[in-house]
């Protein structure tokens, strides 16, 4: 069989070429044709081909599949049956129109389809909770199935539509860990194979082993399926074996930092606490990141795992109620018996909804309508049967955020009012005035589902006791419990259990917790009564089990302030390419977790926030927002705007007890050129408005007049302009005040349930972890680079120097003291600051360090102000890392870091040199165009894997912009891009490949670069080969090639080509090098393998 996968981005919405491609390949024989438009059609071509090639491999699969199933059935017997596969939107469709890119997520859909239809009572939302081994699906169902059209699943963006089905790596297969102080449940899992330790097949301690060494599972009650025959019962013995070796290890450091010691049981309870925090964090993130209130929900479990931890889990969000189906433990497969049939269908629109576009967009749904409903009475359901569901894809005009809408009445209005009440419960707010865009038209054809579940069970026998089968020992926070054991096929409708307790079914167990009240209802499915009880959570002792959990908290408020803002903000550069970060700090301004987002930014926030502290603390008072970009007060460069909210507790009103803080880069803040990054800004007058400590909210008032005249401030500069997009500069910064919002109250809550000192404290404890983890690193250092380089174990030094494409040089020792377990970063010898704008602020090398530090920590840790604490910096006044505050610094963010990474990883012969360089790309005109993007190139190879190719590197991961979105909202063509083939080094692995990016001009604009790695090539390493440098060039519309140097800002007129040909990275090893290591390979390098560089990546490789 031949598989043809066809991909177009025509300039226009027509199939016209991609239908004719289709034709011509079908006529050479290809039998299997994937046309993006034919699978979604909807606009943005990287997740269009995305799904395109997703379906292309997996539709020839699930056809083969489904031939060896059918080929089962006696001739013609087949066409007696109605065979329907179940999609990832929950509906049932028949075999001619089942394909892969809508059948990745049938399995949890028919999970959803069978709690809404078991579980959904009284009109009480629900929480669906699918534990199984390796993950954990969480999804809501309030009424009617949540839709999205777009999701990456495996670092792949489908777009199809799909239940939104929210997955985290932690189930009962999990891994158990315990690493630099913190207990770690996964991401790494288990299997089928070897799996869980008690599997008896050599596996590794898991979830699975924590539950049955307390004794929430109960062996004889499990199938003899393990061991290596896969005829012996689960063993005990083996979890507690290794559970004793990692207690081992545990109470070691417990013992040198003066803690009491913890037992098995103690350490099993807090593995299974931790896991339970992790599975807590997507719910989280699907009630409060959508504007709804978990605590009116009701937790509905399922999967052989769920009722494990469906008490604990109810607690820990505030739930009240758990309802656990009969059927919890096959609950996904009943889903597809209980789905219904359902065609689709979606066309593009891309109109204002009004009356002038009313009429069309009711045709067009009276359309769809009719041909969805005759498609349903070709696969032989009844017309009477079928019902149809009408939706409208909306967003405000300018901004990406589409919400789907439906509405029972055909009317206008109707569909307005759902998208308002959406997107105000989403985001908090609406946008007066602003025109509504039809983005999509959508209809959803369903022949309702005839199976009936409602089976009554009996009520209790007045001559049948209730009695338990036998009691067990089961340890809860308390301890050891006597704990009641019940078969489900002995109860009866309305028995009442009192926890705790252990129900047994054949295909799952639940936990009745302490404090618990557990009813069988009329249907024989458990309703289980959660009963909060106030946690003896006033302790700032150090417990290692509660600073597991409070890092996810942690973590998971940085991420939720990060949704917010990407959904609420406006421009392409935070909406689509994702440039900005949002993270937490605590009382002294100290960084304590981050979202994953931008590097270069996070020591940066940091020393803002301890600027504003040191400047204007005394005048801050509740309700004030601070907006700074200097760099003198911790600004990275000019674009980058840092809202700043400090946070005040009933307790003191005087003085912030933490902060909440996002940084986000805007297109245009005036100045010279268009994007405000100019190539030949000399000083930071030239590079855009400035605020050092803005309060841009004022005790709760938003000072637009104030702000209005800070942006045009720099058109006062001699050649510069105001700033050219104002309203996207004013909507962005209100977003980015909204996302800081989010994050207090989300840390305000933290406080009610924990207390203010608790919490206070925890945030220091998360601190010294990652301290412990660096002081970890630099002891593995010093003892794994080799005792012929460096003689004294105890002390070492290691240095390396790069050039910037000017000649200016980046000096760096690393002097490494290994009794103190403390680093020196020596950056004396470095050039001195120079005339334009690649100067860097202090902030930026701190960046760089933290950076390059947690890159070669082998495990997850908190990326925060510890770890830098057993680091000394010492950066020459007047450099190039340390400018007057006066320089122009406008590339040191993009360029300079880039380069100081570099250095310092060849300092650590970690790596190859990366492009060392973001290609800052600008364009825009006086007017209200203007527009950023960042290009990829190659990643430096390592001491065991190739380097990625057309990638972000190091100091920025952020997108770049949609081709169907770029040319849509900009005069320009984006006529080729693609890998650069062979500009990596070559070597025993070899770098990766930079890009090659081409754009024509359709109109007169201005074009700044800001590039480096023009000159001098990145390094290989150990007989690795450099990469290839980058070039800029133009190409004018008479086709003359002029070569623009790295850096430079010229007038593009229309017809007139930009190409751009991004560095590849640097080769590690000789060529012919067939050792499993190289010569000069240490035990070190292998170690970096397996950490943060190694998970990049795998990112890398997975996008």
């Amino acid at each position: 069989m031949k598989n043809g996968l066809i991909v177009t981005c025509p300039l226009n919405s027509f199939p016209d070429h991609e239908l004719r491609v289709g034709e011509i390949a079908c006529d050479m024989g290809f039998t299997n044709i994937s046309l993006s438009h034919k699978i979604i059609a909807m606009q943005r071509y990287v997740p269009r081909a995305h799904t395109a090639c997703t379906d292309a491999y997996l539709t020839p699969c699930l056809k083969r599949y489904i031939d060896t199933f059918t080929n089962a059935f006696e001739k013609d017997k087949l066409n007696e049956l109605n065979v329907l596969f179940m999609q990832s939107d929950g509906g049932l469709t028949s075999v001619e129109k089942f394909s892969g890119s809508r059948a990745i997520l049938s399995g949890p859909a028919g999970g959803v389809i069978g709690y809404s239809a078991t579980s959904y009572i009284d009109s009480q939302p629900i929480i669906g909770f699918d534990m199984g081994g390796t993950s954990t699906d969480v999804s809501r169902f309030d009424g009617a199935l949540e839709h999205i059209l777009e999701s990456a699943i495996a670092s792949v963006t489908i777009q199809a539509p799909q239940l939104d089905i929210n997955t985290v790596a932690a189930g009962g297969g999990s891994i158990l860990s315990f690493r630099s102080g913190l207990f770690r449940v996964g991401p790494e899992s288990a299997g089928a194979q070897p799996g869980s330790a008690c599997y008896k097949k050599g596996g590794p301690l898991t979830v699975t082993d924590a539950n049955l060494i307390l004794g929430r599972l109960i062996a004889e009650h499990f199938p003899a399926l393990f061991g290596p025959k896969g005829n012996e019962p689960l063993d005990r013995e083996a979890s507690l074996t290794k559970f004793k070796e990692l207690a081992t290890t545990i109470n070691s450091f417990l013992k040198e930092n003066e803690k009491k010691t913890l037992s098995i049981e103690e350490i099993a309870m807090g593995f299974i606490r931790v896991a339970n925090e992790s599975m807590s964090r997507p719910i989280r993130a699907l009630t409060e990141g959508k504007g709804f209130d978990r605590r009116d929900h009701v937790l509905a479990c399922f999967g052989g795992a769920g009722g494990q931890h469906a008490c604990a889990i109810a607690r820990a969000l505030g739930m009240k109620t758990v309802f656990i189906s009969r059927f919890a433990g096959v609950l996904s497969a009943l889903g597809l018996a209980l789905a219904d049939v359902v065609h689709e269908m979606q066309e593009p629109f891309g109109k204002v909804i009004n009356s002038d576009n009313w009429l069309n967009i009711i045709d067009r749904l009276n359309y769809l309508s009719k041909y969805g409903t005759d498609e349903l009475v070709k696969q032989g359901c009844d017309r009477k049967s079928i019902i149809v569901e009408k939706y409208l894809n909306l967003r405000y005009e300018g901004i990406d955020c589409a919400l789907m809408c439906t509405s029972n009445e055909d009317v206008a209005e109707s569909f307005i009012n759902v998208f308002l009440k959406k997107y105000k419960e989403q985001f908090g707010f609406n946008l007066p005035n602003r025109p509504i865009i039809v983005d999509d038209i959508r209809i959803r054809a369903l022949a309702k589902s005839a199976m009936n579940i409602d089976r009554k069970i009996d009520t209790r026998p007045k001559d049948k006791s209730f009695k338990e089968l036998k009691k067990v020992k089961c340890y809860f926070e308390q301890g050891f419990v006597d704990t009641s054991v019940y078969l489900i096929e002995e109860l009866y409708a309305n028995d009442h259990i009192s926890g705790p307790a252990i129900i047994i079914d054949p295909s799952c167990t639940i936990i009745v917790e302490p404090n618990c009240k557990a009813t069988v209802t009329d249907c024989g499915d458990i309703r289980i009564a959660i009963e909060h009880i106030k946690e003896d959570t006033n302790s700032t002792e150090l417990d290692l089990i509660r600073l597991s959990i409070f890092q996810n908290r942690f973590m998971s408020i940085a991420e939720q302030c990060g949704r917010v803002l990407q959904l609420t903000a406006i421009s392409t550069n935070i909406k689509e390419r994702l440039d900005f970060s949002c993270a937490i700090f605590g009382a002294d301004g100290g960084l304590v977790a981050n979202a994953p987002h931008i590097p270069v930014h996070l020591g940066a926030m940091q020393d803002a926030v301890q600027y504003q502290m040191r400047t204007i603390g005394k005048d801050l008072r509740d309700g004030d927002v601070i907006l700074s970009n200097h760099p003198s007060a911790g600004g990275s460069h000019l674009p980058d705007l840092t809202i700043i909210t400090p946070v005040f507790h009933q307790s003191d009103k005087e003085k912030p007890v933490f902060f909440v803080a996002n940084r986000g880069h805007h297109a245009d803040i005036g100045g010279l050129t268009p994007g405000s990054m100019p190539p030949n800004s000399t000083t930071l007058l030239q590079e855009g408005a400035q605020f050092l400590s803005f309060k841009i909210v004022e005790q709760g008032q938003f000072k637009e007049k104030e702000l209005i005249e800070k942006l045009n401030e720099p058109g006062k500069q001699e050649n510069c302009s105001a700033t050219r997009t104002l309203m996207h500069n004013i909507a962005d910064l209100k977003a980015q005040i909204a996302a800081n919002l989010k994050g207090v109250k989300l840390v305000q809550e933290l406080i009610d349930i924990y207390s203010l000192k608790v919490v206070q404290a925890y945030m220091g404890y998360i601190q010294d972890n990652a301290e412990t983890a660096v002081k970890d690193l630099l002891k593995t250092i010093l003892h794994c680079l080799s005792e012929k380089e460096h003689k004294n174990k105890d002390k070492i030094k290691l240095q390396a120097i790069d050039y910037m494409d000017d000649g200016s040089k980046i000096c760096l020792c690393i002097e490494i003291d290994g009794q103190e377990s403390k680093a020196k970063f020596d950056f004396t010898g470095t050039s001195e600051q120079v005339w334009y704008n690649w100067n860097t602020p202090r902030s930026i090398t701190y960046s760089a360090i933290i950076y390059c530090l947690r890159a070669m920590i082998a495990h997850e840790i908190p990326l925060n102000n510890g770890c830098m604490r057993p680091i000394e910096v010492i950066l020459p006044q007047g450099s190039l890392l340390d400018p007057h505050k006066d320089a122009a610094v406008v590339g040191g963010n993009v360029l300079t870091s880039q380069r100081i990474v570099d250095v310092i990883l060849r300092a650590f012969r970690a790596c190859a040199a990366s492009q060392g360089c973001t290609n800052n790309i600008t364009w825009g005109d006086n007017k209200a165009t203007s527009y950023y993007e960042t290009v990829a190139g190659g990643a430096g190879a390592g001491p065991n894997w190739h380097g990625r190719s057309g990638v972000h590197t190091h100091m920025t991961n952020t997108r770049i912009t949609d081709p169907e979105i770029l040319e849509k909202r900009f005069p320009v063509v984006l006529q080729k891009f693609c890998l650069r083939p062979l500009s990596g080094g070559q070597g025993k692995f070899r770098g990766g490949d930079g890009v090659d990016r081409r754009i024509l001009f359709r109109r007169s604009m201005t074009l700044s670069m800001l590039t480096e790695r023009r000159v001098h090539q990145p390094y290989g390493l150990y007989g690795g080969e450099n990469g290839q440098c980058g070039k800029n060039l133009l190409k004018r519309v008479d086709g003359r090639l002029i070569n623009l140097g790295g850096k430079c800002s010229i007038p593009m007129e229309p017809g007139d080509t930009f190409i751009l040909l991004t560095p590849g990275g640097g080769g590690f090893g000789k060529v012919n090098d067939e050792e499993d290591k190289n010569p000069e390979q240490t035990e070190f390098q292998s170690y970096i393998e397996r950490g943060s560089l190694f998970n990049y990546k795998l990112t890398q490789e997975g996008v």
